[in-house]
């Protein structure tokens, strides 16, 4: 059973529907990650979830409990919202325990989970400061605390590092994983960005206009897309979808089997940058940017008019202007049924 199941959960506001009729589940102890570009809904999901928003059709169950009616402080959930919700007046450990005492819970024992709380994130020496005192990744560490203490089974978290710059954002989402490997929580964590999805969760559920794409392990999304859109969100740079037109020309003998019982005309392959050959038998492209990054360098090419990159390991000699004959194996190649936008089997 998991821990947390959305059944045809759908929301909407004067006839449009933010969400759209999804169902996935988090399974318990689960890391669980909700992706997509901005309004795409899934930080409305993760509302739907807390009891923030009302749900216009649809089950919510959390720990076996419908709570789809049920205010947030009834769902037994914690939330790390993407801007920490720190009281400025308050200091980091008061900060810390703050719904403890809202909830009457006594003194020795808010002692007891502050202290705990503060060893596992490092905080111990802070806690007399206000966060104005403290630096990106100390405020988020707060956050965290206040979710530690409320011993909730069910985290949700709002894009929580957003506000942190690229160095802070790797360790933060090591400390995070690592975290709710340790205290066993059942995690459900929004962000836009695929690397931290890729990185940190068991399951991701890809949206994209309200409407789940996608729901699977980091891995299969990456060799196993469903669709063109899951195809050109994960990776990076991202995958080459064009038409079969387009690469079944001169050069491409061998290179592209079609799958049978397909009208060729809405065939579209699929093809990972850092899978491509350069410079042997194979098709033509024109290269129209190179932008050479130390461990790998990406060439923008076009094929028959269609924009294509390519990624390889070290400097490639080559400039903008130049012909380029490209191949791969046709084992790398991801079919898609163009008119349905879906993966052929």
């Amino acid at each position: 059973m998991a821990d947390v199941e959305l059944s045809r959960v759908s929301k909407g506001w004067g006839g449009t529907l933010a969400v759209d009729d999804i169902s996935f589940g988090v399974s318990q102890g689960s890391l669980v990650a909700i992706l997509g570009p901005s309004g795409c809904g899934k930080s409305t999901t993760l509302r739907l979830v807390a009891g923030l928003e009302e749900t216009t059709s649809g089950r919510i169950m959390i720990a076996d409990r419908d709570v789809t009616r049920l205010p947030p402080a009834k769902r037994g959930i914690s939330m790390v919202f993407q801007s920490y919700a720190l009281f400025p007046h308050l200091t980091v450990g008061e900060n810390i325990i703050f719904g403890l005492k809202v909830r009457n819970v006594g003194r020795a024992e808010r002692d007891e989970r502050l202290k705990e709380a503060a060893a596992i994130l490092g905080l111990g020496a802070l806690l007399d400061r206000k966060p104005s005192q403290l630096s990106g990744g100390q405020q988020q560490r707060v956050a965290l605390g206040r979710a530690i203490v409320a011993r909730s089974p069910v985290c949700l978290m709002d894009e929580p590092l957003s506000n942190l710059d690229a160095q802070l954002r790797v360790e933060m989402r090591r400390e995070i994983r690592d975290l709710q490997r340790r205290l066993g929580i059942t995690m459900l964590y929004v962000t836009h960005d695929q690397v931290e999805a890729m990185t940190m969760a068991d399951q991701v559920v890809l949206m994209r206009g309200g409407r789940i794409e996608q729901d699977a392990p980091p891995a299969e999304l990456y060799e196993r897309p469903a669709t063109p859109f899951v195809a050109r969100f994960i990776g990076t740079p991202p995958m080459n979808v064009l038409p079969l037109s387009a690469v079944a020309g001169p050069g491409s003998e061998g290179l592209a089997p079609p799958p049978v019982s397909h009208d060729p005309s809405q065939l579209g392959v699929g093809i990972r940058p850092e899978v491509v050959r350069l410079n042997g038998p194979g098709i033509q492209a024109r290269v129209v940017a190179v932008e050479y990054l130390g461990a790998d360098t990406l060439i923008e090419a076009r094929i028959d008019g269609h924009p294509f990159i390519i990624r390889r390991p070290g400097r490639v000699p080559t400039q903008a202007g130049e012909n380029v004959t490209i191949s791969w194996s046709a084992t790398d190649l991801h079919w898609f049924d163009l008119s349905s936008d879906r993966r052929i089997h």
